[in-house]
């Protein structure tokens, strides 16, 4: 028991209302299905890094049913850096279970348009958010992994192709991180795994494609 009262408070009512709906309907037409999903384990094939945005919404897209897809979300879906130094490492802790116990077979990393956390990182790199290169900014520290995007993105003199560029940057940092991995390279190597890159943007319904040969995003 905790040494003290926590400080919570009972779920609003709109969203417990919606739960014995679910349950009610979806959760009663599918129980066999969801207690073999409960008693079997989890077999994904693909692992998903996309945006905490909320109107990022993975399953949607692709049409997907529970089990289908091991999902990490994060601000700006960022994967950092191979770091074992010891540290708490959520994105990294993920990859570690879903390419090494899951064994995916794909990491899909999935950009987005209007991203607040790579919006964050331009007006930061560009020296007008000084909040954010304080130390103590938690958001300004995990977005300092997307400065070599700006760095690549910032000579552009338009300032929204400019953004927009840096939230494909986002993806293509990504999958460079993920190579320093040692387990992600020697599962791409040995041919288990595949990595892809993705951007959508939300109000046109539109998604794109990293292309291996030029790292530029095609339309799918």
């Amino acid at each position: 028991m905790p040494s003290e009262p926590l400080n919570v408070r009972p779920l609003p009512s709109y969203l417990v209302q919606r739960f014995h709906g679910w349950h009610a309907t979806t959760y009663a037409e599918n129980r066999a299905w969801y207690r073999r999903l409960a008693e079997g384990g989890q077999h994904p094939r693909a692992m998903v890094i996309s945006c905490c945005d909320s109107r990022v919404h993975v399953t949607s897209i692709f049409g997907a049913d529970q089990g289908e897809f091991f999902i990490h979300r994060n601000v700006a879906n960022l994967v950092p850096p191979y770091n074992p130094d010891g540290e708490y490492h959520g994105t990294s802790a993920a990859l570690e279970f879903a390419v090494n116990s899951l064994k995916v077979a794909h990491v899909i990393v999935l950009g987005h348009s209007s991203c607040g956390g790579v919006l964050g990182c331009h007006e930061m790199c560009s020296g007008n958010a000084p909040e954010l290169e304080q130390k103590s900014s938690f958001v300004g520290r995990w977005m300092d992994i997307l400065r070599p995007g700006y760095d690549r993105v910032k000579t552009i003199e338009d300032r929204a192709t400019r953004v927009a560029e840096l939230e494909r940057e986002a993806v293509r940092v990504s999958i460079e991180n993920l190579m320093t991995f040692p387990f992600v390279r020697a599962s791409v190597e040995a041919g288990d795994l595949t990595l892809h890159g993705l951007w959508t943007d939300t109000g046109a319904g539109e998604l794109m494609q990293i292309e291996a040969e030029t790292g530029d995003f095609v339309v799918i």
